[in-house]
């Protein structure tokens, strides 16, 4: 084969390909916290209940997975994405956020106890990398399980405050980040640093929701500033509950947490009066901008 014919033939694999995304719509709901349990039987089952409700995933992935992951992505492009895990810590940290973005992952996370505090500098070079790349970065924020007590580990909820976050988002303008469980119980903190941060997002996954079930309206007291024109809030922001994302935080294989925090979110929403245009952009209008916006 002649390499003109060749050249010919890859144009024509990418127009075809572009063609594709192009035409992909805004799915109904983008889950930006959903954790694989390693078991491609899970990956069925999850594309089967995003097809259900026209929903894309963020797969967070360790990197044992990420070939099988992306060979997934490949047959489900519009169900799933990827988010490659690692440690912070890793000497190999760097070299995987490559690999990561090599693969075709969207992003990072969801990272997790490290040894020091997120915003530290020694932790920059990742950072930095990710914003090179485009790439979303999705922290762990807030308290921590504790899963066996009898096992010492250097793990401290100190460390992974979403005030940390205020750093990075100033240092890495263009990278985005995504703050997990809204800081939970720092909640007041978390909203005030996302409100002057435009590249800094949370999701209010985990207990957070399930803890304030018979108070939701208190979440208005948390994203208090909508409407009000003062020189001490952005101007012409959007209502300040799209300063949240969604997010289940699915882990163990136990897709049901799928469904159960998606009622949570709309029960909440609805109770503090958020605008539905607002509501779809929480469900999905934002992340589909920012993955829409990638390289």
């Amino acid at each position: 084969m002649s390499i003109r014919i060749r050249l010919i033939l890859i144009s024509l694999v990418l127009f075809a390909t572009l063609g594709t995304v192009a035409a992909q719509t805004m799915p109904r709901v983008i889950d930006a916290h959903l954790h694989h349990n390693g078991d491609p039987a899970f990956l069925e089952k999850l594309v089967a209940k995003l097809d259900s409700v026209d929903g894309l995933a963020l797969v967070i992935t360790w990197p044992k997975d990420m070939d099988s992951v992306k060979g997934f992505i490949a047959k489900h492009p519009n169900r799933i994405m990827g988010l490659g895990d690692l440690l912070l810590d890793d000497p190999q940290a760097v070299e995987l956020v490559d690999r990561f973005h090599a693969a075709g992952f969207r992003g990072l996370g969801e990272l997790t106890e490290p040894l020091k505090n997120y915003d530290d500098r020694s932790y920059w070079p990742i950072y930095e990398r990710a914003e090179k790349y485009g790439m979303i970065v999705l922290f762990h924020t807030g308290i921590v399980s504790r899963e066996d007590p009898e096992i010492a580990a250097d793990v401290s909820v100190d460390r992974m405050r979403p005030t940390t976050l205020d750093g990075i988002a100033r240092r890495f303008p263009k990278l985005t980040i995504i703050g997990a469980h809204l800081g939970n119980p720092d909640y007041a903190w978390a909203a005030e640093v996302t409100r002057w941060n435009p590249n800094l997002y949370f999701d209010l996954s985990g207990s957070s929701l399930i803890k304030k079930q018979d108070d939701p309206t208190f979440w208005k007291t948390i994203f208090w500033w909508s409407g009000i024109v003062s020189p001490h809030t952005p101007a012409n922001g959007p209502n300040a509950f799209e300063r949240l994302v969604f997010g289940s935080d699915v882990f163990n294989g136990e897709l049901e947490e799928f469904d159960r925090q998606l009622d949570r979110y709309h029960k909440m929403l609805d109770a503090c009066g958020v605008p539905k245009a607002s509501q779809q952009n929480i469900f999905s209008g934002t992340m589909w901008k920012i993955l829409s916006a990638q390289k």
